[in-house]
């Protein structure tokens, strides 16, 4: 992922300050400190340590907790706006689904017979058609697919709802009211979790977990860690040499990435994200498609860089993902202890051998250079985006025939309006799979990754799955996942309910 380098981005940093409230943000161990505080101006230097005195960020996230609370405060204050919807209440008794047909996750069947009773935020059991339930509201589905919710393995949930030119130009907080919006969104196209594969969704996810603002679990990386020259590096040219005592970037003040030079100073910038609340940490590891400096088969990080961050991710009980496409940093990266190849199109047979055999997670896109792609002005850009394209199809062929665990995401970004083709680009994927088997890799599988985050996951308990003890988080839908999953791509029309925590969020029954 990059966000190209413009000299307008020093508009946000002079800024003028406004007089407001806000709250703080994540403790060093992942809690949040509710209180609200008077205003301190986060452009200066002594308040920005102030800040960091109280555990709530380091200095180089000033910018990104004035944004924070700038976008926060219209929350909390105008919850009646059409733009912020408002939290359902919890059912205030069991609540009994009946008349449908099950599609659990785990097995590869549809089945009937039995519904689905949910008590509080989780799903209590799966009683036969007929067993009597007491006290519990009846929802009949009229015979539809009852599912778990989709989880989306590679999201941005900061940068999927606007531009490349509006995250160089424009004010954080519009960012965040942006991603706000499109939270929302996503959780009615049916996606009850999302795995952030990186920027500033610590508050965001705050605010979801809350009930301030509507959208789905976030799993948040934080900053994306980037060498110099990386994937993540974002600077100008004029920006370069940086020294120790320079500032740093736009971007890494934002926090949308990091650069990190040495194994010392990777894990310094590991513990970081650790400590702000991140569930798992992401790296670049490899060139990108839409890159300014990086060709796309460069490979980055040195063994001993990568092994630094994933011993750090370790000790935390979590793990590292990593942007790679080539075969060379893919195998690098499994030998420092990698547990999830992010994209990974350029992979080589011996690359998805080590794969299988040592159980990474390959998460793949369906970069397929079609309607759906993320837009490339650049010519560059557009042949690598081709190359990748090429490439993703050898990719889905060799993690099916060698039995690597997949992972499904869509990486949609700077693309707004790619946003409406998100349940189709799960529902095209049946050219290479059977769809009862595509829909438990969106819902199961994928919920199976998340749960390598251990306990630094936010949301301690089962996702993808319908059984007794998971969360509550279904869809109620009009379609045949025997057949095909192209309902998912009108999910306005074809999902009659969504529930997430136990809570209704759309009913159309």
């Amino acid at each position: 992922m990059r966000i190209a380098a413009s000299p307008k981005f020093s508009t946000l940093a002079n800024a003028p300050c406004v007089p407001t409230t806000h709250s703080d943000n994540t403790a060093a161990n992942g809690a949040y400190l509710g209180q609200s505080q008077p205003h301190v101006c986060t452009c200066g230097g002594k308040a920005a340590l102030a800040l960091h005195n109280r555990a709530t960020a380091a200095m180089t996230r000033r910018m990104f907790l004035g944004g924070a609370a700038a976008a926060i405060v219209p929350f909390i204050g105008f919850q009646t706006s059409k733009a912020i919807a408002q939290q359902p209440a919890p059912p205030d008794r069991p609540v009994l689904f009946t008349n449908l047909r099950l599609f659990d996750g785990i097995s590869n069947t549809v089945r009937t017979g039995v519904n689905i009773l949910v008590e509080g935020n989780r799903v209590a059991a799966l009683p036969p058609v007929g067993e009597p339930v007491e006290n519990a509201k009846i929802v009949d589905c009229g015979g539809r697919l009852a599912m778990p919710g989709l989880i989306d393995a590679h999201w941005h949930s900061m940068f999927c709802g606007i531009t490349e030119m509006a995250a160089m130009t424009a004010d954080i907080g519009y960012v965040y009211l942006v991603a706000a919006r499109e939270a929302e969104h996503t959780l009615l196209r049916g996606f009850t979790s999302v795995r952030d594969a990186g920027g500033p969704s610590f508050a965001l996810k705050r605010a979801i977990d809350e009930g301030i603002v509507v959208g789905p679990r976030i799993f948040p990386s934080g900053a994306m860690i980037s060498q110099t020259s990386g994937h993540g590096d974002f600077r100008m040219r004029h920006e370069v040499p940086r020294n120790d005592s320079d500032p740093l970037s736009i971007a890494e003040r934002m926090g949308a990435a990091m650069i990190a030079d040495g194994a010392d100073n990777v894990l310094r910038r590991v513990r970081e994200q650790l400590m702000l609340g991140a569930s798992q940490i992401k790296l670049m590891a490899g060139g990108g498609v839409t890159s300014l400096y990086d060709p796309l088969d460069t490979t980055q990080y040195s063994e001993a860089e990568l092994r630094a961050a994933v011993g750090a991710a370790e000790d935390w009980g979590t793990y590292v993902m990593v942007h790679v496409y080539t075969s060379r940093g893919i195998q690098r990266a499994i030998r420092a202890g990698v547990r999830s190849i992010e994209h990974g199109q350029l992979a080589d047979e011996q690359a998805a051998r080590l794969m299988a055999d040592e159980g990474v997670w390959w998460s793949l896109q369906p970069f397929l250079a079609d309607d759906d792609a993320n837009i490339k002005a650049d010519p560059g850009a557009k042949a690598k985006q081709l190359e990748v394209a090429e490439g993703t199809v050898r990719a889905y062929q060799m993690a099916i025939d060698m039995k690597i665990k997949t992972a499904w995401g869509t990486d949609i970004l700077f693309t707004p309006q790619n946003l409406k083709s998100h349940g189709r680009q799960l529902a095209k994927l049946t050219r290479f799979y059977d769809p009862m088997a595509l829909l438990k890799i969106a819902t199961a599988s994928n919920g199976e990754l998340l749960g390598l985050a251990g306990n630094r996951s936010p949301y301690q308990g089962k996702l993808g799955v319908i059984e007794p003890g998971a969360f509550a988080d279904l869809l109620i839908a009009d379609g045949d996942p025997t057949v095909n999953l192209d309902f998912l791509g009108d999910p306005d029309t074809n999902l009659k309910l969504i529930m997430k925590d136990g809570r209704i969020y759309k009913d159309q029954l």
